[in-house]
C-alpha cells in the first residue's frame, strides 16, 4: 500500500548517515544500500553574491526609510499649512459676511435719507406754489392778497390796522415756513450724500472683503491640493519601503539558507570523516576475527531511529486540540490550561487570574509534554533546542518574537504553509493565524528531528 511505502522511505530516511555507513560495512542488509548523495555545497561566490544582495536591499531600505522621514515631515509642513489657510479662509468669510451686512445697513440709510429728502422736497415745492398763488393774487390787488377788500370793509381805524397786521403776518409767515423747509431740504439733501457716500464705501469694502474670500478659499484649495498630492507620494514611498522590505527579508532568507547548506555540507563531511574511520576499525577486527565457518554474520544489529515526524504529529495534534481555549497570562502546564496569574497591568485588566486557559509559553509546554520538560518562559524555550534559519523552518518548530534590546515577548508553532497555531494575547483565544515576519526572530527552535 502505498502509505506503507511512504512509511518504510521514512524510516529509512530516518536512519543515520553512521548507521548506513556501519551497515553497508556489516552487511547486515544482503544487499548494497546506495549511500545519499552528500548535501549541497554552495560557493563562495554565491554565499557572497546573496549578502551582497541583501547589503544593497538593506541600502534601499535606509534610503527610502530617510525619503519617507522627509516625506513625513513635509506632509505634516504642508498640514499646519492647510489648517492655517483654512483659517484664514474662515476670516476672510466672516470678514465677507461682515462687509455684505455693513453693505445692506447702508443701503438701507441711504434709501431712508432718499425718501426724506424726496419729501422735504415735496414740501417745499407744495409751499411754493402756495406763495407763488398768494404773489400773484397780492399782485392783482395791488398789494397783499385780499388787502383792498379787507380795507374798504373795515368798520372803524383800529380794524382796519388789525386787519393790515394779520394780513403781514399771513405772508410772513409763509416765508418763514417756505425758508425753514429750504434749510430742512438742505439738511436732508447732505444726509444722502452722506449715506450715498458711506454705502459707497461699504460696497467698496464688501467687493474687497469677496476678493479677499476668493483668494483665500483657492489659497485653501491649493494648499489641499499639495497635501493630498504628497499623501499620495507618501503612501507610494510606504509601499515601496514595505515592497524592499520584504526583498531584503527574502534576501537575508537566501543567505541564511546559503549559509545552512554550507554548514550542513560541513557537517556532513565531518561525519563522513568518522564513517570512515568507523569503517577502517571495523575492517580491522574483521581481519583480526576468526573465521567463524560458512561467513556467520556478527550478531551486532544497527538501532533504527523512529519514523520522522511521527512525534512531530503528536505535537501538533495536542497543540491545535487546545484551539478555541481562551487565554490567561501564566496559564497552562504539561496537563492542559490553568489559572491565570496577575501581572499588575493589561492581564489584570482583562481577568486573566480568573480565567482557565494557556499563554504562548504555557501551550508550547502542554504541546511538547512527554517530548522535553520546558520552562515557562518563551526567552528560555528559544534556547531549549537547536537553531535553524527560518527559510529551513518546517512544522513542529517552535517561531519567536522580540529582539535584543526587549527580549523575546512571545512564541508560536509553525504549522506548515504559512500558518502558526498560538495563545496570542489577553482577550484572545487559541487560534490558527498567518505567520507574522514583523519583529521574528531569525531562527526558529527544533526540538524534534
Amino acid at each position: 500500500m502505498r502509505g506503507e511505502a511512504g512509511s518504510g522511505t521514512g524510516a529509512r530516511r530516518g536512519m543515520t548517515i553512521g548507521a548506513l555507513g556501519i551497515a553497508l560495512l556489516l552487511g547486515v542488509t544482503g544487499t548494497a544500500v546506495a549511500v545519499p548523495p552528500p548535501p549541497p555545497n554552495p560557493s563562495d561566490s554565491e554565499i557572497n553574491s546573496s549578502k551582497a544582495d541583501a547589503n544593497a536591499k538593506a541600502g534601499d531600505v535606509g534610503r527610502l526609510t530617510n525619503q519617507l522621514a522627509q516625506a513625513e515631515s513635509k506632509l505634516a509642513q504642508l498640514n499646519d499649512d492647510v489648517e492655517l489657510k483654512m483659517e484664514e479662509a474662515n476670516k476672510a468669510r466672516v470678514d465677507a459676511e461682515t462687509a455684505q451686512d455693513e453693505a445692506a445697513q447702508a443701503d438701507r440709510e441711504a434709501r431712508s435719507a432718499r425718501t426724506e429728502s424726496d419729501a422735504a422736497q415735496a414740501t417745499i415745492d407744495k409751499a411754493r406754489a402756495d406763495l407763488d398763488k398768494f404773489a400773484a393774487a397780492s399782485f392783482q390787488q395791488g398789494s397783499t392778497i385780499g388787502s383792498v377788500s379787507a380795507y374798504l370793509t373795515a368798520n372803524s381805524p383800529k380794524e382796519l390796522l388789525g386787519r393790515a397786521q394779520m394780513l403781514d403776518a399771513v405772508g410772513g409767515s409763509r416765508l418763514n415756513a417756505l425758508d425753514t423747509m429750504k434749510r430742512a431740504q438742505t439738511d436732508k439733501s447732505n444726509k444722502d450724500a452722506t449715506a450715498r457716500k458711506k454705502l459707497e464705501i461699504a460696497q467698496e469694502r464688501k467687493r474687497a472683503a469677496e476678493a479677499a474670500k476668493h483668494e483665500a478659499d483657492n489659497a485653501q484649495s491649493a494648499a489641499q491640493h499639495a497635501q493630498d498630492t504628497q499623501a499620495t507620494q507618501n503612501q507610494k514611498l510606504e509601499a515601496d519601503k514595505a515592497s524592499v522590505e520584504k526583498q531584503l527579508f527574502e534576501a537575508q532568507q537566501k543567505v541564511s539558507g546559503l549559509q545552512g547548506q554550507r554548514q550542513r555540507y560541513e557537517d556532513w563531511k565531518a561525519q563522513k570523516a568518522r564513517e570512515d574511520e568507523e569503517r577502517a576499525r571495523q575492517a580491522a577486527l574483521a581481519a583480526e576475527r576468526p573465521s567463524q565457518g560458512g561467513g556467520g554474520r556478527p550478531s551486532a544489529r544497527p538501532v533504527q531511529s523512529a519514523p520522522a515526524g511521527a512525534s512531530v504529529e503528536a505535537v501538533v495534534r495536542r497543540a491545535l486540540s487546545q484551539l478555541g481555549v481562551v487565554y490567561a497570562w501564566g496559564g497552562g502546564n504539561t496537563s492542559g490550561p490553568t489559572r491565570g496569574i496577575r501581572d499588575g497591568g493589561t492581564a489584570d485588566r482583562y481577568g486573566d487570574y480568573n480565567k482557565i486557559g494557556f499563554d504562548c509559553s504555557g501551550l508550547m509546554i502542554y504541546a511538547f509534554a512527554g517530548v522535553k520538560s520546558l520552562p515557562h518562559y518563551s526567552g528560555y524555550q528559544y534556547n531549549a533546542g537547536r537553531k535553524v534559519p527560518l527559510s529551513q523552518m518546517r512544522r513542529g518548530d517552535m517561531l519567536f518574537w522580540g529582539g535584543s534590546a526587549r527580549g523575546i515577548h512571545h512564541v508560536a508553532m509553525y504549522l506548515g504553509n504559512g500558518q502558526m497555531v498560538e495563545a496570542p494575547q489577553s482577550g484572545l483565544r487559541v487560534r490558527i493565524a498567518p505567520v507574522r515576519y514583523g519583529g521574528i526572530m531569525p531562527y526558529a527552535t527544533r526540538l524534534i528531528g
